[in-house]
This record gives C-alpha cells, structure tokens and sequence, in this order.
C-alpha cells in the first residue's frame, strides 16, 4: 500500500484527487451499508438507490464550484460547458430538489419515523465524507505539501502510539478504546511533532511539493512550478537562550513551513485521535467491530480514515485564517472570464484607485 501510494504522489496532482475520490466513495458506501443493514429488515423503498443519488448531487455541486473556481479560462473556451457553470447552483439545486421530492414520495405509513431516520443517515454520510474530501482537494490546490504533511503525521502518530503503548502503556486513555493509553498518546504527541518537523524540511526543498496546483490551460495539464513564496525558503532564527547551551549556536537555518508544521502535527496528536474516538464509539453502537473488511487485518477504508477527515477540516482552516492571502493569479483568471464592457470597468476603478494612492500619476489620467 505504502508503494502505490508513493506511485500516485509520482504520478502528479490529478492522480491523489482521483485517490481522495475513490476514498470518498468507498468510504460512503462502507457508512452507507450498515445503515443498509437495519433498513432491510423492513419492506422499504428507494433508500439506497436516492442514497448514491444524493452522493452524485453533492459531489456535482462541490466539484462543479471546483470547475468554475480553478478552470475558468477553460471553461471559457468550452460553449458547451458555459451553460453549466453560469447555471451550476440553480442546477444543483434542482437536482437535489428531484432528490427531496423522491425521498417524500417514498414514504410508507407506520415507518415515518424510520424513514426520516435514513435520510438524516445519508445526509451526514455526506457530510462526513464528500464536505471532508472536497476540503482535501482544496488542501492539496494549495500545495501538495499541504496534503502530505498532514496525512503523514496522521499516521505516524497511529504508529508511535501503538508503539509506545504497546511498550510502556499503563494507564487507560478513553473507555471507548480500551487498548489506548496515556503513554502511548504522549509518546505519539512528541513523536508526531519531531517527524512532522523532520518530513517539512525534506518536502519544503521541492518545488513540486511546495507549489500550489494550477491547470494550465495551453498544455491541458496541472502544474507545479513557481518560485516558492517565503514559506519555503530558507530564514534565519534565533535559538532560545536556553537552548543555545545546549546545541552549542545561537542561530538556525530553517523553512519557516516548518513552524507550522508543529501546528498541523500537534493537532495531528492531540486531537486527530478523537475522530479515530468517534469511530470505536460509533462501531460500538452498532456492534460491529470494522466498518468492513475491504483491507484485510485493517477492517474497511474508513476504519483507515476515521482521523484523516478531521485534520483536512483542520487544515483548511488553519491555511484560510492564518497562510492563505489574495491570489493574483487566480483573481486574473476570474477576470478574463468577465465581459469586455465588465473589464473595462474594472480596468477605470482599479486605475482611479492607483491614483489616489498615489502609485499612478495623475498625468496618466484619460
């Protein structure tokens, strides 16, 4: 498994969205199957069939907001394709209306109760697995960096806490997962947070880590070639006082990426773990022990995927509130997709605004 996955990362940027797809899908179907297997019991219609019919909906809608978002030129110069995207919301809506209309129409009396209990199942499936898979699509825009640190802390600490549990573990964590203990989800904090560190400085050398995803249009192909932003270039920091005895300097060289690489790993540790907490509490509730049986001694793919759905989350926020600005190019892209007359305007109110700031010069007025 280590060995595909580290083909698809050769195999470029499409290929890990076409991966996190099939994760999703797989992973739905898994949650989708249990449900599956209460609902059976009963004499009712349509609940797996306006399930994957759902499932096409909401990944229509997000991966559509994807298309118009990342791909404008491109669809620009598609005819074909412009209807969709100018439409894309009001399409989706009414996709998802047909949806709605289906599910009320196949309600049957004296199982209300049950029914509507199936179409709050699908609807949270969905949440938890397209709205998650979506944001680790976005992640991996960013730079692939973005999408490999992340998940790489994930598993190591899974590793490192089995270790360090196995070895010294004493005192229990959580009743939900007896086997967890307290030295085992300490030893795999302060392990998770060296390798995250270690694994950022490797990663932000490359440019095909650190660049963010971008179609190019002309060759038809995603790229990843830029002149990394600060993130990833080398700066010099002043060790602690404290420290400085110890390591024998007074500065260090290092990609400041890697300062918030201790962020993305300390969540990785410390609260990651919760979402592989939700799953053991939810399989018990069902009393079954693996989602499925998809991998064999690992239980089904979201029994791999409990935690990595709450640090995408995680991550896409952590680059919207602290890392993520304005994007020029993107924003040119969203341009040239406007109207002559819209551009022109745009064009006089960015101008007069350069004036008053005085970058132009008022000569240039007219």
């Amino acid at each position: 498994m280590i060995s595909v996955f580290f083909l698809i990362i050769y195999m470029g940027s499409f290929m890990l969205m076409l991966l996190v797809l099939s994760i999703q899908v797989k992973c739905f179907h898994e949650i989708i199957t249990i449900g599956y297997r209460v609902y059976r019991s009963y004499d009712l219609p349509w609940f797996r069939t306006l399930s994957w019919y759902f499932l096409l909906c909401v990944n229509y809608f997000f991966y559509g907001e994807t298309v118009a978002d990342y791909f404008a030129t491109f669809v620009q110069r598609r005819e074909q394709l412009q209807f969709l995207i100018r439409y894309h919301r009001f399409i989706s809506f009414a996709l998802y209306l047909a949806g709605f209309c289906l599910f009320v129409l196949s309600l049957v009396k004296r199982h209300y109760r049950l029914q509507f209990y199936m179409f709050a199942w699908t609807h949270v499936t969905l949440l938890i697995t397209v709205t998650q898979s979506h944001l680790v699509i976005q992640n991996l825009f960013e730079g692939m960096i973005w999408f490999l640190v992340p998940i790489s802390s994930v598993i190591c600490n899974d590793i490192a806490a089995y270790i360090f549990g196995f070895f010294f573990g004493r005192t229990p964590l959580i009743k939900l997962s007896p086997k967890k203990t307290w030295e085992g989800f300490i030893g795999g904090f302060f392990t998770t947070v060296v390798f995250g560190f270690i694994v950022a400085y490797l990663l932000a050398q490359y440019q095909y880590f650190v660049c963010p995803v971008e179609y190019n249009s002309e060759t038809n192909r995603f790229v990843t070639e830029c002149e990394p932003s600060e993130l990833f270039q080398l700066q010099k920091y002043s060790i602690p006082s404290l420290l400085q005895l110890v390591l024998g300097r007074e500065t260090v060289n290092m990609y400041p990426f890697q300062m918030h690489s201790i962020a993305l790993s300390t969540f990785a540790s410390l609260i990651g773990p919760f979402g592989g907490f939700f799953a053991s509490g939810f399989k018990r509730a069902f009393k079954i022990k693996d989602f499925a049986d998809t991998i064999p001694g690992h239980g089904g793919i979201m029994d791999r995927f409990d935690c990595q759905y709450l640090m995408a989350t995680f991550v896409h926020v952590y680059i919207t509130s602290f890392i993520r600005g304005p994007n020029p190019s993107k924003l040119l892209k969203q341009l040239l997709v406007l109207q002559p007359e819209q551009q022109l305007n745009v064009y006089k109110t960015l101008k007069s605004h350069l004036i008053e700031k005085g970058i132009l010069q008022p000569s240039l007025r007219g």
